[in-house]
């Protein structure tokens, strides 16, 4: 089984990526079924999920050939396809983050050309996505139990200094905490009511990690217990409770504006997606495609819906401004009703208002 840069590759399941058909398969533990990562069938839940590189890994496993999909069926490809499925094989598989011109000169291509087509069909650079599967080594070795220095060592870092920053910004906490888990980690919140319904709004040291809006407050507090399983969770915050009235503030009264302090942890992607997110100015709105073009990832729309549903921060990472390309509602974590209501706020504040990159602020 290959697990490297999982996040990304259960991103392309989640968005039916026809992009991703040739470079990946995925199996469903409790089915015994193997798929093309654009196959319409009902999504499987995540822990019931494998990767495998191609058809034939999977067969090899036990699993068979989804009927509706056809995985096991070749289909025409671009040439150019099957040279970047051999360049993310040969990032996988270094020690270290391969230079660009020993890439492109192992594929017989130029490096300029490589750079463009990979970025193209991938949605990252080369660079990116070496430094995603380097993170998910990281990742999985300290999960595995793997001493701090074992785990650099792993993930080809030469230096313990560039190790450790690197680790802080994927992780979001030291590489000793997320090897225990988290388990010397405090998570403060905090949570109060809308008329979104409950919203509780979460974070450490770095800012704000989570916002998420329910009908059930007592769920929205054990799904941030399930989330940091092994962690010191604090309730009745004073500071988050301020944060959270500011949450609650901005929904009502679009025109205060929000700009909280927040600790956003994602792949490389679903991270340039958010930045782009918060860019887009309040009561105005913008298609999946066109975030795909901003992040220069033409043709990764569903790749950029991908990661609008794994946004863990609700408002301040505006993903409900995101529609269609033809205006009408796609889906929301937190449910299309409360997206619409979102935006038609922000439409009345915005005729009354300047934008700014992440909220509203009445003009002067």
């Amino acid at each position: 089984m290959d697990d490297t840069c999982d996040d990304r590759r259960w991103q392309a399941v989640l968005t039916n990526d026809d992009g991703a058909d040739g470079i990946f398969v995925y199996a469903v533990a409790t089915t015994g079924i193997y798929c093309r990562p654009s196959c319409r069938s009902r999504p499987p839940r995540p822990e019931n999920v494998r990767f495998f590189n191609d058809a034939a890994a999977a067969r090899a496993a036990g699993y068979r050939a989804c009927k509706r999909c056809r995985p096991d069926r070749d289909r025409a490809r671009d040439p150019r396809m099957a040279r970047i499925t051999q360049a993310c094989r040969l990032i996988e598989a270094s020690d270290k983050s391969p230079r660009l011109v020993d890439l492109a000169r192992r594929l017989g291509m130029s490096r300029y050309h490589l750079h463009r087509l990979f970025k193209q069909t991938v949605g990252i650079t080369p660079r990116q996505y070496a430094i995603a599967c380097r993170d998910h080594r990281v990742r999985a070795a300290l999960a595995g139990g793997k001493r701090v220095i074992d785990a650099q060592v792993a993930a080809g870092f030469e230096s313990s200094g560039h190790f450790h920053a690197a680790a802080g910004r994927s992780l979001g906490m030291s590489a000793s905490a997320y090897r225990r888990q988290g388990d010397d980690q405090t998570i403060r919140f905090a949570v109060g009511q809308s008329r979104l319904g409950a919203i509780l709004v979460a974070g450490a040291t770095r800012g704000v990690c989570a916002i998420t809006i329910g009908d059930d407050p007592d769920a929205l507090v054990q799904a941030l217990q399930d989330r940091f399983a092994r962690a010191k969770l604090v309730g009745d915050d004073a500071e988050f409770a301020r944060h959270v009235a500011r949450v609650v503030g901005f929904i009502e009264t679009p025109a205060r504006g929000l700009d909280l302090p927040l600790d956003i942890r994602g792949t490389v992607f679903q991270q340039r997606v958010w930045q782009a997110l918060q860019a887009i100015p309040c009561g105005e709105q913008t298609s999946y495609a066109e975030i795909a073009e901003r992040i220069g990832a033409p043709g990764a729309a569903r790749a950029v819906a991908g990661a609008c549903a794994a946004n863990p921060i609700a408002i301040a990472i505006p993903c409900h401004r995101v529609v269609r390309t033809d205006g009408t509602m796609s889906g929301y974590r937190w449910g299309i009703a409360r997206k619409r209501a979102l935006l038609a706020l922000e439409a009345e504040a915005g005729d009354a208002t300047d934008h700014t990159a992440n909220g509203c602020v009445p003009e002067r």
